[in-house]
């Protein structure tokens, strides 16, 4: 029934989410081409449940090469490489808006541990104990760890992160999934995004 229940969720979700982003893709557009150009979108390898890799989308919130090093790098508070719009869109998590095409294309769930890059996997793994165990699960747009914790910035943080993963995994039901997103709309509301 959850699994039921959930698919159902994670359709309606996904439909919705995406309809709004639609809406707001004019003005995202126009916002982010003034201020730093092309592209629009931005496509990174994460790994989905079971470790397998797939695309995530996102609106673009950092300069263009970002990385030009190729190292992956975790985003830091007050980071230099956000623009402008890229603030604005973070901080309303309007960037995470095409996520639910991910959705859709049943690559990610409304509700589960954030979506990681496999450098950052491979590297959390050595040094935290059981952090794979988040591959157990689809990630999610949102999550107990996001709306609990928040963005983790250091290995420690990221440690704690994944207790409230592995309690999300081990507890998961229907009434803890819907007030995991009535939580998240608070939160974006409040503009409460880094």
């Amino acid at each position: 029934l959850y699994q039921i229940s959930r698919t159902l969720i994670d359709f309606t979700g996904g439909l919705v989410g995406t309809l709004i982003m639609i809406l707001c893709l004019p003005f995202i557009t126009l916002a982010t081409l003034i201020e730093s150009g092309f592209p629009v979108f931005f496509t990174q390898e994460r790994l989905g449940r079971g470790g397998q890799p797939y695309k995530i989308i996102k609106f673009r919130t950092m300069e263009k090469d970002a990385e030009k090093d190729g190292e992956a790098r975790m985003a830091e508070e007050n980071d230099q490489r956000v623009t402008k719009v890229g603030w604005f869109l973070r901080k309303t998590h309007l960037d995470e808006l095409p996520q639910f095409i991910n959705v859709l294309r049943g690559e990610m769930s409304m509700v589960g541990p954030r979506a990681e890059r496999p450098q950052m996997v491979a590297r959390f793994q050595k040094e935290i104990p059981f952090y794979r165990a988040r591959l157990l699960v689809k990630p999610g747009v949102t999550g107990w760890a996001q709306i609990n914790f928040g963005y983790a910035g250091t290995v420690e943080e990221t440690a704690v992160k994944l207790e409230y993963d592995l309690y999300y995994i081990e507890h998961r039901n229907i009434l803890m999934d819907l007030s995991i997103i009535i939580r998240t709309i608070g939160t974006v509301l409040g503009f409460k995004g880094q």
